[in-house]
């Protein structure tokens, strides 16, 4: 399974952007894809993830009501919507298959994308 995230970019506070998360080299179906973010000099943290099949979600209480995840199975791509855009949202995104369940912890994810840069100033 190869991932590749794209759509990150420079973007001022209130804003939003899409990132992209296209999956090749393997038929999603039955996959958990997530996206994390890592800030200079933190921890790479859980952002969402989305069941392939069910389209079932969950987010960090920190972008709740902001950012969408969503899935579009036909493109074998995974997209996450980031409205009101916070320049604590200034990270790099990731994003991350896990081949048998769901989970918001990095370590059991298996394949992973090269990263995007988004940064929001204020």
């Amino acid at each position: 399974v190869q991932l590749q995230a794209f759509g990150g970019g420079l973007v001022q506070a209130g804003g939003s952007l899409r990132l992209s998360c296209a999956a090749s080299g393997r038929t999603f179906s039955g996959y958990c894809l997530g996206w994390f973010r890592q800030a200079p000099g933190k921890e790479r943290d859980f952002v969402a993830y989305i069941t392939w099949r069910g389209g079932n979600t969950v987010y960090v209480d920190s972008v709740k009501g902001r950012f969408t995840i969503s899935r579009d199975n036909a493109k074998n791509t995974v997209y996450l919507q980031m409205n009101s855009l916070k320049p604590e949202d200034t990270a790099v995104y990731y994003c991350a298959a896990n081949l048998n369940y769901c989970t918001t912890d990095s370590q059991e994810y298996d394949y992973w994308g090269q990263g995007t840069l988004v940064t929001v100033s204020s």
